[in-house]
């Protein structure tokens, strides 16, 4: 269906008619000039992502549910980075005309999935026209005591350095995509030009068998088996709300927390800055699965420059005092590992080799400016 047919109204109608709504602090949702929120005894925190089509995705190989989905939870891992608990998301789309209406029902799916995970209500947003690509604005609002918020200036000498899960799956898993997509339009390329090259030589029966195999191209679908856990990390990550929940029951209160969206080594750099401190992490210690190992090797790269520049694992970075080790040696089989600690601002920023060389770490993760 042309999005046109139903109109801004309609399609706002179409896409939220049957949202209800699951917090009590979401007063009024989608339907009126601005949503109602009250919050009388916590803080609120807001967070806005804004993606761009052939920036931050490619709709060669994510679907418009899986698009919706990650947009999401991208938010949401901002707010679970503060110790949050997300509430409400507003949702703003620029698209163009090669988008269909049941293309739009997909990205709503996604959302509302991961919303539905996280007990989150869709309370607005916006859609209009673009004639460069689709454009995605997400803003996540979330609540938290004020006590209990995590900012990133808190690390102080001798916290523990901690992450959740493993890192560089996503990136690998990107590292694949990309790969199979030039594949993909090499082929096409080579298909178009050889049926050229026929056509000039007047060779009809060519012809049409090189459009057949150009035909049967265009529903080519590469074998991923054995990597699905990388492409999972790529299009559908996860928020650690999990990771977040656990450190509360434990009584564990992080002294300085992010997402790992830009990779660990940027986000140990904004940490460190704004903490007025450094770092020494062990390479020995950083979380590696074994299908990111393996891809890394077929690819001829270094996993753990994978690891610490790749980002989009959405896992958390954290610190906390060197009191809670205790605490924190209960959970390493949780999904949690320490990779290092925190040390006074002289000694700089610093990843410790396998055989004890002390480097540099340097912001190499995604900057999406440059």
């Amino acid at each position: 269906m042309e999005i046109s047919k139903l109109g801004e109204f309609g399609l706002i109608d179409r896409l939220t008619n049957d949202i209800k709504l699951k917090n009590p602090s979401s007063l009024y949702g989608v339907g009126d000039d601005c949503a109602v929120m009250h919050y009388p005894d916590s803080e609120v925190l807001i967070t806005t992502d804004m993606l761009m089509e052939g920036i931050h995705f490619d709709l060669t190989y994510i679907t418009m549910q899986e698009l919706g989905y990650k947009a999401a939870m991208a938010n949401i891992s901002d707010v679970f980075a503060m110790n949050g608990t997300p509430r409400q998301m507003t949702v703003s789309l620029a698209l163009g005309k090669r988008f269909k209406v049941e293309d739009l029902d997909a990205f709503y799916l996604g959302v509302r999935q991961a919303c539905d995970k996280w007990n989150i209500d869709v309370v607005g947003g916006d859609t209009t026209t673009s004639l460069t690509g689709l454009a995605i604005s997400i803003t996540c609002v979330g609540e938290a005591k004020h006590e209990d918020i995590v900012y990133r200036n808190g690390a102080r000498e001798t916290d523990l350095i901690c992450v959740s899960g493993n890192l560089g799956a996503a990136y690998m898993g990107l590292q694949l995509l990309e790969r199979e997509k030039t594949v993909y339009y090499q082929q096409i390329d080579d298909i178009n030009n050889k049926i050229k090259e026929a056509q000039k030589d007047g060779n009809d029966v060519l012809v049409k068998h090189l459009q057949e195999e150009g035909a049967k191209l265009y529903n080519f679908q590469p074998d991923f088996s054995g990597k699905e856990y990388l492409l999972e990390r790529q299009l559908k990550p996860e928020a650690r709300g999990d990771i977040v929940s656990l450190l509360r029951e434990h009584n564990i209160h992080p002294t300085a927390m992010m997402d790992i969206s830009d990779g660990l080594s940027s986000e140990l750099l904004h940490i460190c800055k704004q903490s007025n401190c450094g770092c020494r992490i062990y390479e020995k210690n950083i979380p590696i699965d074994y299908q990111t190992a393996i891809m890394a090797e077929e690819f001829n790269m270094n996993v753990t420059t994978c690891a610490m520049n790749g980002g989009e694992d959405y896992e958390l970075l954290f610190t906390c005092p060197i009191g809670d080790h205790d605490k924190l040696e209960s959970l390493l089989s949780q999904d949690i590992r320490q990779i290092g600690y925190i040390t006074k601002p002289e000694l700089g920023v610093k990843l410790i080799s396998r055989d004890q060389q002390e480097f540099d770490i340097t912001a190499q993760g995604w900057n999406p400016l440059k």
